[in-house]
């Protein structure tokens, strides 16, 4: 995320802030240090929910700068210790081989462990670790290792490399980490593109395959009830995938905007309940309340989707988030919307868990199979990592002795006031029958272990009773479960996946068409029966299956599945997870499709739906550049001898905006019609664009003949036809696909200051949202003309944002010019603290404090 360059400039961006709030800061000083508590005297100064209680499960030295948390098939806690992180303020010693990984145990049933066994030492910097059949993996050292114990006494005698490149940029805070099992046995890390499996049962570190997936998140990774990967960034608390691993991105000809990162919420709001002035960033007005009290999220990390049983029934399926420098927890309720998945805080001002002890430090969160919820606290003053401390940092830790002492650190339990562990048989013992049955246990810490021993055992004799379960269960968690164990033991049957595509349960059906996919695409017969099914059921299917239905077209025959998508994309195309699922599974199709679609007759009639899934389409005829296609498509718009209908300004839209960006000459056998004669139907710069893309006998397409939108140069045009893709899916359904603003939604984009102007007002206006109202070219808009308020963006990336304002300030005949590659992502750290839409009247007062600040 962060690069240390960034720092520098931010720091320097900051000085003005730094001396303007000097006198704050000393006041702030004058706190004094915060002495270490012990593990007893920490309990007392934790804010908890109502009703519920928080133990103590271990402390040092049993364990000392807990970054990890996870427990055994035996019931036992393993932990790994980062202990050489920030050993002092400059962060000295970190490559030495101090950490280690330990196994805790409670062995008389009290409810704190009270032995620990050290499983592997001498490590440098240790990361994360998983369970895998015969052994744990460890990352450490930047590397990820596979190490077994092969004796029994929970010490490694071996350890071997399975990637030397893990988390090869070795900075703690921004390397990979998490290794988090999926459903489909892959292991997916965040801040990481690579996921590994364990090919063929077999645990011999060279049968592992590390293949390339989407980027996610930070610190931390976790999944629901239905396999989608929960995660976050240090200024975003909660993201998720909609969708499965990969499936998004099948199409090279097309980027996805949608279904993998999904901000869940765009609160950044903590209310901690001690001052925070050791923060990072402290020295921003925003940053901190006249009281010290951190405002939002600045350190968001491990988001833990909790599907235990100990908790009352209204805290399952919740997303619990660390806020580390904050000193609390966060609880956000999700809830499904659809296809869609919202999360909200159930009591704003009020947190989970909170702590006046400025060292409390939660980083991770595990459920036990109690069914608890466990916290590892790394309990330390200092957490921010050496390349990151800022002056003001330093000064505070210094000042406030928060550099030392190190190597404490705590494990924290959560349960119901009054509650006592329940005595549950170790799933260790449980013979395969009773694993199997374990698949459809409330608790899911003991449906995942289920699932992973049965898989990792490998017992092929399970099969009859995992696949009567998938059939003939009570709890559709249990036949889910059983589906996936199924197909981990490849024991899936075709005829019993093809059966349950027409279960009436949303998640049991699309879970077993998903699993059909690979029959299909082997076997023709199974592939013309889905077929017929498909076609036959997506009228009338839950939007679930719907959208399984769009993946799994990608593995039909042709005529079918050009069927199939023209009828889902014609009916819930206003989607645009739909859109982007029709897109990944038409790889090499999508002429095809088109020109289906500007036949058929359902596609006549104008809606904004459809004209965004043709310059979909468009774009990716265009990426795929072959010529013949192309040629095709130019003869299409050139067939209209007037002037042209909505399908072919989409289509024109996009050919010229996916040819705007540099990219070679597209060779044509002749010289097309549309372009030999100038035709006075294409706007000057539209066809200037289209005659750069192309070349043929006679025509060179010199770089020198093109009209370049505001001379962008070549990397702002490519970030100008992402933010057209962007746009599309994210802003045109209130400002129109022209920027001409929609009637009741969004006023118009067109010349309009608030996007010509200044670029961090702009800027701002996506990150916090804009309510009120607001004048554009000498005219107010204001609700009902208008929605009352217009919508964070916080949650995007700083990327996907500056690639949306390039393209509208450069877009319609705006000619604003390029956009600072540093803007979006200095606006959004100098006004952090912002956690409410602007009005016009304030965001304009703001820029002018803030350029009046600059000036001096």
């Amino acid at each position: 995320m962060v690069k240390p360059a960034y720092y520098i400039s931010l720091i320097s961006a900051g000085l003005l802030c730094l001396l303007s709030f000097k006198t704050n800061v000393r006041t702030r000083l004058k706190e004094g240090p915060s002495p270490v508590k012990t593990p007893a005297q920490e309990q007392a100064t934790f804010q908890l929910e109502p009703g519920l209680s928080i133990q103590l499960v271990a402390s040092e030295p049993m364990v000392q700068d807990p970054v990890a948390i996870t427990f055994d098939e035996h019931g036992r806690l393993w932990v790994v210790e980062m202990r050489g992180f920030m050993a002092d303020i400059n962060g000295d010693g970190e490559d030495k081989p101090v950490g280690r990984v330990s196994v805790l145990e409670d062995t008389n049933g009290d409810g704190q462990m009270d032995v620990s066994k050290i499983y592997l030492d001498s490590l440098v910097m240790p990361r994360a670790m998983a369970f895998v059949p015969g052994g744990v993996l460890i990352a450490e050292n930047g590397a990820l290792w596979l190490t077994k114990d092969l004796n029994g006494d929970l010490k490694a005698d071996t350890k071997t490399v399975v990637d030397p490149t893990y988390a090869a940029s070795g900075l703690p805070e921004h390397a990979p980490n998490g290794l988090w099992r999926g459903l489909d046995n892959w292991y997916y890390s965040a801040k990481s593109r690579l996921r590994y499996k364990l090919m063929d049962g077999k645990p011999g570190a060279t049968q592992w395959q590390k293949d390339s997936t989407e980027f996610r998140g930070q610190w931390g990774i976790s999944y629901d009830d239905k396999g989608r990967l929960f995660y976050n960034y240090n200024w975003s608390q909660l993201h998720a995938d909609l969708v499965a691993p990969n499936y998004l991105s099948r199409n090279k000809n097309h980027k996805p905007t949608t279904g993998i990162d999904y901000g869940l919420t765009i609160d950044r709001r903590v209310y901690p309940i001690r001052p925070n002035p050791a923060v990072n960033r402290g020295y921003i007005p925003g940053t901190l309340d006249k009281e010290g009290h951190l405002l939002e999220f600045t350190a968001a990390c491990s988001p833990l989707a909790y599907r235990g049983t100990a908790l009352p029934a209204a805290y399952y399926g919740n997303a619990f988030v660390c806020e580390p420098a904050g000193n609390l927890i966060k609880r956000n309720v999700v809830e499904e919307k659809g296809l869609l998945i919202t999360a909200h805080d159930p009591h704003p001002g009020t947190e989970f868990l909170a702590s006046t002890d400025e060292r409390f430090r939660p980083v991770h969160m595990a459920s036990g199979p109690d069914g608890a919820l466990y916290i590892a606290d790394m309990y330390r003053g200092l957490i921010q990592h050496k390349a990151y401390v800022t002056p003001y940092l330093k000064e505070q830790t210094l000042a406030r002795e928060l550099d030392k002492p190190v190597n404490r650190g705590r494990i924290w339990r959560i349960v119901p006031q009054n509650w006592k562990a329940p005595k549950t048989k170790k799933l260790s013992d449980e013979s395969p029958d009773e694993l199997v049955a374990e698949l459809s246990n409330p608790d899911g810490w003991h449906r995942d272990m289920a699932q992973h021993l049965l898989i990792d055992k490998n017992d092929k004799k399970v099969g009859p009773a995992l696949t009567n379960l998938a059939l003939k269960g009570d709890q559709p968690q249990g036949r889910f479960h059983a589906l996936w164990t199924l197909d981990g033991l490849k024991l899936s049957k075709p005829d019993v996946l093809a059966g349950l595509v027409a279960d009436q349960n949303a998640l049991v059906s699309s879970t077993a068409l998903r699993l059909l996919e690979p029959f299909a695409k082997t076997d023709k017969t199974v592939r013309a029966k889905l077929g017929e099914q498909l076609l036959s059921r997506c009228e009338n299917a839950p939007i679930e299956l719907i959208l399984q239905m769009t993946f799994t077209a990608g593995v039909l025959d042709q005529p079918i599945a050009q069927q199939l998508m023209a009828n889902i994309v014609g009916r819930y195309g206003e989607s645009a997870l739909i859109r982007d699922a029709a897109m990944s599974s038409l790889q090499d199709q999508e002429f095809a499709l088109l020109q289906r679609l500007v036949k058929s007759p359902q596609w006549q009639t104008h809606e904004p739906a459809k004209e965004i899934f043709l310059e979909m389409l468009t774009t990716s005829i265009v990426r795929k550049r072959n010529p013949a296609e192309l040629t095709a498509l130019l003869t299409l718009l050139d067939s209209h001898k007037e002037s042209f209908g909505w399908q072919e300004k989409a289509i024109l839209t996009s050919m010229s905006i996916a040819g705007s960006s540099k990219m070679k000459p597209i060779k044509l056998a002749a010289a097309p019609n549309l372009l030999a004669k100038s035709s006075a139907k294409i706007d000057p710069s539209r066809l200037a664009s289209l005659e750069t893309m192309f070349e043929w006998p006679g025509h060179v397409a010199a770089k020198s003949s093109s009209v370049k939108k505001s001379l962008l140069n070549d990397e702002e045009q490519k970030l100008f036809a992402s933010g057209r893709q962007l746009y599309l899916n994210t802003c045109s359904g209130c400002h129109g696909t022209d920027g001409a603003g929609l009637s009741r939604f969004g006023p118009p984009l067109i010349g309009s200051d608030w996007v010509l102007g200044d670029e961090k007002r702009l800027a701002l206006v996506l990150l916090h949202g804009m309510e009120g109202p607001v004048e554009i070219n000498k005219r107010v808009y204001d609700a009902p003309e208008i929605l009352p308020v217009m919508p964070s963006h916080s949650t995007m990336d700083d990327a996907s944002i500056t690639s949306i304002l390039m393209y509208i300030r450069n877009e319609w005949g705006n000619n604003a010019g390029p956009i600072g590659k540093r803007t979006v992502g200095m606006t959004r750290v100098l006004a952090q603290g912002r956690v409410v839409p602007w009005t016009a009247k304030e965001l304009n007062k703001y820029i002018l404090e803030t350029q009046a600040a600059s000036a001096k």
